[in-house]
């Protein structure tokens, strides 16, 4: 059976570019797969991360579910997780999967700290 992690309400998710050398070694597809980092906001992160271990634990998939830029359901493999508690609540932090192909980068304004812009799970 498949999981899946599902972004309920708010904007689509931001993913960014991740150069750690551990997260690049992990495609081992044939496809072109780029890992990259979103961070979302969630009332229970500990929680979330537990469902993506117990995933991976039975040698299953877990995958990230969004609506993206154009309205239409997507879908991300996770590949690592990580939840960090702030002054506003939790936030988990997802290593996925994208499409390389399919991929457009963006550049930021340096405005990364507002906790307002993540969506919620």
């Amino acid at each position: 059976m498949e999981d899946k992690i599902t972004i309920i309400e708010g904007p689509p998710p931001i993913f960014e570019h991740v150069n750690d050398g551990w997260a690049l070694g992990l495609n081992e597809s044939p496809s072109l797969s780029v890992p990259a980092l979103t961070r979302l906001r969630t009332f229970n992160g500990p929680a979330l991360v537990e469902r993506c271990y117990t995933a991976w634990h039975n040698k299953s998939s877990i995958h990230l579910h969004y609506r993206g830029e154009t309205g239409l359901e997507e879908n991300a493999p996770i590949l690592a997780a990580r939840s960090v508690e702030t002054p506003e609540g939790h936030v988990l932090l997802l290593w996925v999967y994208l499409d390389g192909e399919n991929i457009e980068y963006e550049t930021d304004s340096g405005d990364d700290d507002q906790i307002d812009d993540f969506p919620d799970l």
